[in-house]
């Protein structure tokens, strides 16, 4: 990744964080604890791909460049028994999306090492496929592509790999005739006309680009790739039927998709001809097909839709044919996420969080759930969410991301019978064993609401002493559709460092506790999510060591609408930050990036039919009632949740004349922490906020 154009912002930072140390609020002499330029040091570990036989390891080492502000990623082995861990690849250049062959004797990736093309996509700029034999290690570019490649799959007899590739259209969707400029004039840039409801994307500078992701097929020795689907649609991962002549793929090909975001079908794409067969065709979305060993099933996951705000993923499986589609996780209420057959196709191992904690599970052919495995980590170095990863090798053995409140993702695996996971990487031992890092506490308390049972988590700042009296940090994850878990987090790490008792929880609404607990706030976002919130807050005071006069709040995304929303509804926080958050909800309707699907699954219709509705829910209707001193902080490149939304609300309290600051971060999308530096900006900015009235 090349360097980005630095901003005030970033360069301030970075020039005073050498002596900014771990923060001020309660900050004491002692052992060293997590500081702002140690999130640059942290490493996780990424799409661990199990070999067929289960004897290695591939995954991809992931880190942070403090020169160019960006990732870094290398493919790296290691011995099941955790022995001869190497690398596989190093330089400059970035390597992903590791896949063994059938035979575990090749392993196909995505890089963009010296010899690719100029193309861009999702893999990165200038992405090819390339092939390793594992044997001698040498290596073969296959692919000179215009674009770059993902869901890389091989063929069963490991003679082709189908991936997914952007196809561009060129079209003019108005034939303007406009006068020729005169002879060294200069009229501006082109002007751009768009005409489809989804235009743009979060953290794109530019209008979305015309064209569609399509199915290719290319020869395991290199060649000229094939393209197998058409027409004016999106085609998820395929995947390769038992016998290796025709590919699954999930699709949205209505012609009404861009109104109808969410139903998807699942295709059987014939290798030799092209011709697609829909097998399914209930309103929902059926994505992620796997067909079972014998290749006399398939299994998938999705849901009948209810334009719900919360809908649990279902695993279903079907006949090769798609007859006689049943649904095997009925009893089972929990997301299904990534799926894969167990060998002789008796059932299928799954992930899914369960309470704010990551897990593999298996599923038998008569719907009966067992877990296998806990503490699959999520990927995200910034807030404890959820979003592991595993893979499973012939013989049952699950390579998966393993993580605490201690560490982000290490690799490990662990073997069906034994249950018992062995953790082959320490990527981070380095930093964090050298750390006194805030000690993380689960709690569970009861809403003032109605007494439902709510989880939370408290970071406990380092050399923690309960007979003293710290301020608080309510820290709210977004989604709302989420959760928050035991997994590790710099931001309340460098909280915690500072001096702050921090609280997360999990309000309702929060995934990982069944589908009638995520709809709670159903059409009613926010409500009594608030009093989740508050609750927990009492709860932590009810433990004698925080001070009820120095409590503080932010959140950012969800975190961030819930954030403006307390504070427009209480003055009990000293200050607040609300990060890259809804203020407006009839305005981020028609002006997010994704219009055709807000307002029908979490409002009732449009806001012009139901206004009364979405004021109510706004923050922006509470703002008159605001004393607390509020900072907004959001990227100028988030289409999520667009800068407008913080402008209107830091408006209006201008107007109110409460004490309000706006802090836009440049280049920075709707995942502001992507970059390290604007995970240290943000957390030094909301340090600082919360310092400034902690003395008032």
């Amino acid at each position: 990744m090349g360097m980005r154009p630095r901003s005030v912002l970033t360069a301030t930072f970075l020039l005073l964080l050498a002596c900014l140390g771990s923060g001020t609020a309660g900050a004491q002499e002692g052992p060293r604890v997590f500081q702002p330029m140690d999130a640059f040091e942290m490493e996780l570990a990424v799409d661990p791909q199990i070999s067929p036989e289960g004897s290695r390891v591939v995954y991809v080492r992931s880190g942070f460049d403090p020169m160019t502000d960006g990732s870094t990623s290398d493919l790296w082995i290691v011995n099941a028994d955790g022995s001869d861990h190497r690398p596989l690849t190093s330089g400059s250049a970035a390597f992903g999306s590791p896949r063994w062959s059938p035979g575990g004797g090749r392993l196909a990736y995505v890089s963009t090492q010296e010899g690719a093309s100029s193309g861009s996509g999702s893999a990165g700029v200038g992405a090819e496929i390339w092939v390793r034999w594992m044997d001698t290690g040498q290596e073969a570019k296959l692919t000179k592509l215009t674009e770059s490649p993902s869901s890389l799959t091989w063929s069963p007899d490991g003679e082709s790999i189908a991936f997914t590739m952007f196809v561009p259209e060129h079209r003019t969707p108005l034939d303007v005739k406009m006068p020729r400029a005169p002879d060294g004039a200069d009229w501006g840039p082109p002007i751009q006309v768009i005409d489809k409801m989804k235009y743009r994307a979060d953290g794109d500078p530019s209008f979305v680009r015309d064209g569609y992701t399509h199915v290719f097929v290319v020869p395991a020795e290199g060649g000229t790739p094939r393209q197998l689907t058409e027409g004016p649609y999106n085609h998820g991962a395929p995947a390769w039927m038992t016998d290796g002549n025709a590919l699954l793929v999930s699709a949205n090909r209505r012609p009404d998709a861009t109104h109808e975001p969410a139903d998807s079908d699942i295709y059987r794409v014939e290798l030799a001809t092209g011709r697609l067969t829909q097998l399914t065709e209930r309103y929902g979305p059926d994505n992620n097909p796997h067909p079972s060993p014998s290749g006399d099933l398939i299994a998938y996951t999705g849901y009948d839709d209810e334009h719900q705000g919360y809908q649990t993923a279902e695993l279903y499986v079907m006949g090769a044919d798609g007859s006689g589609s049943r649904l095997l996780s009925g009893d089972f209420d929990r997301s299904v996420g990534s799926i894969a057959w167990a060998a002789g196709g008796v059932g299928l191992f799954f992930s899914y969080d369960d309470e704010g904690n990551g897990k593999v599970g298996f599923m038998n052919l008569d719907g009966e759930a067992q877990e296998l495995v806990g503490d699959v980590q999520g990927l995200s170095t910034g807030r404890p969410y959820s979003g592991g990863q595993f893979s499973v090798a012939g013989n049952g053995r699950i390579a998966f991301t393993h993580g605490t409140p201690g560490h982000p993702a290490e690799l490990a695996v662990v073997d069906r019978n034994v249950r018992e996971p062995r953790i082959l990487t320490d990527l981070n031992g380095d930093l964090l064993d050298h750390l006194e890092l805030g000690e993380v506490e689960e709690i569970w308390y009861e809403s003032s609401f109605d007494g439902r049972r709510i989880q939370g988590w408290i970071v406990k700042p380092p050399g923690f002493d309960p007979s003293q009296s710290y301020p608080l940090v309510l820290e709210i994850h977004g989604g709302p559709f989420a959760n928050y878990g035991d997994r590790f987090s710099a931001e309340a790490q460098l909280y915690a460092a500072a001096g702050y008792v921090v609280l997360y929880t999990n309000p309702r609404g929060s995934t990982s506790y069944g589908q009638e607990f995520g709809n709670l706030i159903h059409h009613a976002y926010p409500s009594q999510d608030y009093d989740d919130l508050i609750s927990g807050v009492d709860a932590v005071l009810e433990q004698g060591y925080v001070d009820g006069d120095r409590l503080f709040v932010t959140g950012g995304s969800g975190g961030g609408v819930l954030s403006a929303w307390i504070v427009g509804h209480t003055d009990r926080f000293r200050a607040a930050v609300v990060q890259k958050p809804v203020i407006n909800w009839y305005s981020f309707v028609l002006h997010a990036d994704n219009p055709a699907f807000f307002y029908k699954y979490w409002f009732p219709g449009p806001p012009w039919e139901h206004m009364e509705h979405y004021m109510a829910r706004s923050p922006l209707s509470y703002v008159g009632n605001v004393t607390t001193p509020t900072m907004l902080l959001t990227g100028e490149l988030d289409y999520r949740t667009p800068m407008s939304e913080s402008e209107q609300f830091y408006a209006g309290l201008q107007i109110q004349g409460v004490p309000s600051m706006l802090v836009r971060i440049p280049d920075a999308s709707h995942g502001i922490a992507s970059q390290p530096s604007n995970l240290i900006a943000k957390v030094q900015h909301i340090l600082a906020w919360f310092e400034k009235w902690d003395g008032e």
